[in-house]
Formats: C-alpha cells, structure tokens, sequence
C-alpha cells in the first residue's frame, strides 16, 4: 500500500489531541503499525502519546534553539565564525523541518532524525559537536561591554 507510514503517522498524531493518549499507551505506536517508531517517526510517537502541548514545546525549543544560533552567528568575532555558526543553524533547520514535515505528511519520507530526540549515536554525537562549535564561537566573540 502506497503511503503506510504516512498515514499511520498522521493516525498517530491526530489521535493524541491536546493531552495524548499517556506514555507507552498509544494505538498506532505500540501496537507495531508505525514501525521505525524511535528514529524517523519519533515525532509521531511524541504528539500520539504526550499529546499537542508537549509537541508544541519540542518546536519551541527547537526554535529556540536555533535563533540563539543566529545570535551565535550575528555576534561572532570574524567572518568564518558567522559561516559556521549559519551552517550550523542550517543543519539543525533542515533536521527539524524535514522530520516534522514527514511525519506530518507534509514532505516527503528520507530518514533524517530529529535533533537531540531521535534514536542513534552518530546522531547524537555529531549534534553535540555542533552545539560544542556554537559554544566555541559564542565564547570567542568580541566583549564590547568595557571598552572606551
């Protein structure tokens, strides 16, 4: 059948409503009909069972997430640092976009993880690089708060 995934993901995310169905009680993900429940359709497993509030909160803490990395890269010290700082917010946008997209049924199925929240250790490790770069940038900036 032609978009399984899809539709089981939007099954899923639609029958958590406001409050979800609770923590390892939902339909659609513990019954085995969205299968890669812990990388790519996390999202779903997310809003069917903890519901609308706690989806809206990963997005805003991703958002968060990625406007102090435009903060990182508009205060750096030289150029290069902005370059990377903006590759960086890159790299988690399009993660973002693109698995919460695909759950959604709005773009389509590829296999990129959610940030911080996806099962898979090269995942994860190559996240924390990241957020360790932005950290190195954001400690480097120029301090202009006592200069004469």
């Amino acid at each position: 059948m032609h978009g399984y995934n899809v539709i089981q993901s939007k099954l899923a995310i639609g029958s958590g409503q406001l409050f979800g169905m609770g923590l390892l009680k939902g339909n659609q993900t513990q019954l085995g009909f969205l299968y890669p429940k812990t990388t790519d359709f996390i999202f779903s497993v997310i809003g069917e069972e903890m519901g609308f509030i706690v989806a809206g909160a990963v997005i805003i803490l991703y958002v968060i997430l990625i406007t102090k990395a435009v903060y990182v890269a508009k205060t750096a010290k030289d150029d290069l640092g902005s370059y990377i700082a903006m590759g960086i917010v890159g790299i988690f946008l399009f993660h973002m976009i693109e698995n919460i997209g695909m759950t959604m049924g709005l773009l389509p199925i590829t296999g990129v993880p959610l940030p911080f929240v996806s099962y898979g250790g090269s995942s994860l490790i190559t996240n924390f690089i990241c957020i360790g770069i932005l950290l190195n940038i954001s400690g480097r900036r120029q301090k202009t708060i006592f200069v004469d």
